[in-house]
């Protein structure tokens, strides 16, 4: 009795409210209209959710290499590599044991920083001497950035370490920057220690490679690895799998842009890789293997890791070489 004398009193408070019966009446009114009773026989319906999704961001095509444009991908190789030349030379006897399009002359990225290490290693400058990063070693070609902002100081032998190793393009434009004479004068000695070692495909603008007028072929290169890997210094810094760097108050670590230095079948003496989208993805190597010294050149690669993949079946190739060879030499 008490429950219902409750409820009777709760309802008369609220119809004793100003407009509490229609609002009462609306309420149930729209709830019959938005949820419909069910029938025995009424299927039930399923809420289908609808997902919004944002239009496809347009699709740019990638710029075309210079090889790609010369059609040099459409050349065969016994091994299917994805570079479009290829060179390997054996260091001792000069002997090419492979060569696709070795006479090609193509842009070679940073695969030029190896002719400025040797132009500042031959000039006899002082490595500890400090130079600095400034405004004029900005990238205006193509726009790239740097971890070495400018007002950056570093020695000149610190600035040779990041251009090998880690390919800073600002570490290479200033120690081209700071050479005696200046950039034009630098560019210069580049040409002609380029002439001296009989690269006649190879011509310089810059001490980068980011220009793709820097441009030579792969016989030419393997002369540059030739006589870049006799210098205990290059091999030392092109080979160096990172290094600590004072940048101000902090000490930012800096990693080899060839991760084949990790992998223990490789015995690399010198190295360098290179891309810019003109060039494709390029590398150069001294290795030994099987007993011998050979120079290793790839250009123009299709693909992010191409150019390792290359090496890679290069060398898987050369050991069955090796095999083959020993196997012939017992019967």
């Amino acid at each position: 009795m008490k429950t219902f004398a409750a409820a009777f009193l709760s309802l008369t408070f609220l119809a004793a409210l100003p407009g509490a019966a229609t609002a009462a009446a609306d309420t149930a009114q729209f709830r019959a209209t938005r949820t419909p009773a069910k029938t025995a026989n009424a299927p039930t319906r399923k809420v289908r959710s609808v997902v919004v999704r944002k239009a496809a961001a347009p699709v740019i095509p990638a710029v075309p290499t210079f090889g790609q444009v010369a059609g040099l991908h459409q050349v065969d190789d016994p091994l299917s590599l994805k570079s479009s030349v290829a060179y390997v030379l054996d260091q001792d006897t000069n002997e090419v044991l492979f060569s696709k399009n070795p006479q090609a002359v193509l842009p070679i990225a940073s695969i030029t920083k190896l002719m400025t290490a040797l132009v500042v290693v031959e000039a006899g400058l002082s490595l500890d001497e400090k130079i600095s990063v400034t405004d004029d070693d900005i990238d205006t070609e193509k726009f790239t950035r740097s971890r070495l902002a400018v007002g950056t100081t570093l020695t000149r032998g610190d600035m040779l370490h990041l251009a090998l190793m880690s390919s800073e393009n600002r570490a290479a434009h200033a120690l081209g920057r700071n050479y005696p004479g200046g950039l034009d004068a630098f560019v210069a000695a580049m040409n002609a220690k380029a002439q001296s070692l009989g690269m006649t495909d190879t011509h310089y603008v810059e001490p980068t490679g980011l220009s793709s007028r820097n441009q030579s072929s792969a016989a030419d290169l393997a002369k540059l690895v030739n006589v870049t890997s006799q210098v205990p210094l290059l091999r030392d810094l092109s080979t160096s799998r990172e290094a600590r760097v004072a940048l101000g108050k902090r000490l930012v670590q800096f990693h080899s842009t060839n991760g084949l230095l990790s992998n223990p079948l490789w015995d690399i003496g010198l190295q360098k890789t290179g891309f810019i989208n003109e060039a494709g993805k390029c590398l150069v190597m001294q290795a030994s293997m099987a007993g011998r010294k050979l120079i290793m050149v790839f250009l123009d690669s299709s693909g992010k890791a191409s150019r390792i993949a290359d090496a890679e079946r290069m060398r898987k190739w050369l050991a069955s070489q090796g095999e083959t060879a020993t196997a012939s030499a017992k019967l």
